[in-house]
């Protein structure tokens, strides 16, 4: 004879069942609700960075629309690249917001009209280090404050600030650079008018690949 299921027993545990499956149900709202806080939190701290380096450009007319350009085209070749998409949005924020850390290089230095010193080069050779530094306490662009550090080297070691070498450098950082040496050899400059199309192309593809840079960007 099987046993007979008290009805009151059975009544408790759909009570429980509902009463577990309620507080489930709220724990997944609650951990959406949290989602979405630090999307939001993550825009505006991202939002004030470009803030920051649009202020920056605003300004020089001659850099002015240079961080924009930058993010769009390197955003584009990652895309090209059939990276993946968080990867592709990684590096246009990080093409944006590669110059922020010019922020720290004094104004005698950044609007020069001719060349730079020696002295004045090392200055401005760490606006890359300060602008990782900006960026570094934001666990989530961990990825593109590696790409700012690391947009001025070199693929035969003589980039800077740590001389990487080939695959050494992040791809995001490698295709930043490339963006960012096309733009600066397209504009205008209070220190060069802008080259043509087609030499630019030949100019980027030698300063990023072969030897150290002396384009100033």
């Amino acid at each position: 004879m099987a046993p007979r299921v008290d009805s009151s027993s059975s009544d408790d545990l759909t009570a429980a069942y509902r009463r577990l499956n309620a507080a489930y149900q709220q724990t997944l709202r609650y951990a959406e609700d949290v989602r979405r806080l630090y999307q939001q939190v993550q825009r505006a701290i991202y939002q004030s960075l470009l803030g920051l380096a649009n202020a920056l450009e605003a300004k020089d007319p001659y850099t002015r629309g240079h961080s924009e350009r930058v993010g769009a085209w390197s955003r584009s070749v990652a895309a090209a690249l059939g990276l993946p998409a968080s990867d592709v949005d990684m590096i246009g924020q990080a093409g944006l917001l590669h110059d922020i850390g010019k922020i720290g290089i004094p104004e005698a230095v950044l609007r020069k009209p001719g060349e730079l010193d020696p002295d004045e080069w090392a200055v401005m050779r760490n606006h890359p280090l300060i602008g990782a530094q900006i960026v570094a306490p934001f666990d989530f662009f961990a990825a593109g404050a590696l790409m700012i550090r690391h947009h001025h080297e070199r693929c035969d070691g003589t980039g800077y600030p740590d001389g990487l070498v080939g695959d050494e450098i992040p791809i995001g950082a490698r295709i930043i650079t490339v963006a960012d040496v096309y733009d600066a050899l397209t504009s205008n400059r209070p220190y060069r008018t802008a080259l043509p199309h087609a030499t630019a192309v030949e100019d980027a593809t030698r300063h990023t690949m072969r030897r150290k840079s002396t384009h100033r960007r």
